[in-house]
């Protein structure tokens, strides 16, 4: 038997037939947990206002009712998405304005990134919305995964404007010209690493909230964007003291570190497609399932990342002399155990194996199927000899 909770569905039938109301709530795991008041003042002022739109106080509180509602990480992931497209493209727009003035290959090539990055948001913004959406009868799973789709988009941006620069600065490498309105162009630097920075802060606190790894990734990206923006200094000093020389350098510099990251990217979301997670999350959930009364074994766990959720399968063995209540409560403890300890776990699917102490082997009607059920069942089997 398998105790499970899909988004899309609220019961299931035993193999006897019987229906239950499976509805997580309803077993008791809507906790209403207490972690402050959720009016809780943000301060009086200029301060306060800061604070009230961009969280600058941390709280473990909120942290943890972000991992355990994915509605409500959902909606903090749009309220960030926004906040950094309205950062980024006024970043944007004022340094247009000064690379208009002086003609700088390193902050055009910082430029571009900038929008490039406000782009980014686009994609993880429509992510963000699809999640929102009910699981369906195509899609039962839900729509979490348009979120490594979106990442995908980010990883294609990033290469487009790292070649971008490199062309860019090719050229005026081929063609020295010295910087011009200098103090503007060194304030613009100084604008695009408060502005990229600001956005760091958010994105990547917010996306380890959520359990987002392509919102920290821009967010990343983001910071990477602000220390190449002071990067931009060391063109203004060149061009200073003569050397126009460096601006085209500082160009590549930057150029090279976009495909660092582009690089780190491309792992990251490498490993959400493929449904990779941390061994030591698969090896965690199996030390709790394990310490579950009445829990013989646990074997084959998969974990996977459904955009910022988790979801966990397993199958627990038991007693295979307990009746079908007993069973479905030990089960029902495992999930129990599982969403009470792991933040971002959306989805639990449990399966209940008999011991096989009385010499039955329970799965010898489907072990022609597949090598994975052969495989099962030799666990059974091992797990019944050491009973």
């Amino acid at each position: 038997m398998s105790q499970s909770t899909p988004p899309a569905q609220d019961g299931h039938t035993d193999r006897a037939g019987h229906d239950h109301d499976h509805s997580h709530d309803d077993h008791g795991h809507g906790h209403d947990h207490a972690h402050g008041d959720p009016e809780h003042s943000h301060g009086t002022g200029l301060r306060g206002l800061l604070n009230s739109v961009f969280h600058l106080h941390g709280h473990g509180d909120q942290q943890q009712q972000l991992a355990a509602d994915p509605a409500l990480a959902t909606e903090e992931g749009i309220r960030v998405i926004w906040l950094a497209l309205a950062a980024l493209g006024l970043t944007t727009v004022l340094q247009i304005v000064i690379v208009w003035l002086s003609g700088s290959v390193a902050l055009l090539a910082d430029t571009v990134h900038n929008f490039g990055d406000a782009l980014n948001s686009i994609p993880l913004l429509i992510a963000f919305y699809l999640a929102r959406r009910a699981a369906t009868r195509r899609y039962t799973y839900g729509f979490g995964k348009a979120e490594d789709v979106a990442g995908i988009f980010i990883v294609v941006s990033i290469v487009f404007s790292a070649g971008y620069i490199f062309w860019e600065s090719f050229q005026k490498l081929l063609n020295p010209a010295p910087l011009t309105n200098l103090p503007w162009v060194a304030a613009a630097a100084i604008v695009g690493f408060v502005g990229n920075e600001a956005v760091a802060l958010m994105q990547i606190r917010t996306g380890r909230k959520i359990g987002s790894d392509a919102m920290v990734a821009d967010g990343l990206h983001a910071r990477t964007d602000g220390l190449t923006s002071l990067a931009v200094l060391a063109a203004v000093a060149g061009s200073a003291f003569g050397f126009p020389i460096v601006d085209p350098i500082v160009g590549l510099l930057i150029g090279v570190t976009i495909l660092f990251i582009t690089r780190d990217a491309i792992v990251t979301m490498w490993y959400r497609l493929m449904d990779a997670v941390d061994p030591q999350l698969v090896e965690r959930v199996e030390r709790l399932a394990g310490a579950v009364e009445g829990v013989q074994s646990v074997h084959d766990v998969r974990v996977r990342w459904l955009g910022h959720q988790l979801q966990a399968e397993l199958h627990i063995v038991v007693d295979e002399d307990l009746p079908t209540r007993e069973s479905h409560a030990i089960a029902e403890a495992v999930r129990h155990a599982l969403h009470h300890e792991l933040a971002h776990l959306a989805i639990v699917s449990v399966h209940v194996d008999p011991c096989g102490h009385g010499g039955d082997d329970h799965h010898a009607a489907i072990a022609h199927h597949s090598q994975h059920a052969q495989g099962q069942r030799r666990t059974s089997t091992q797990t019944a000899a050491t009973s």
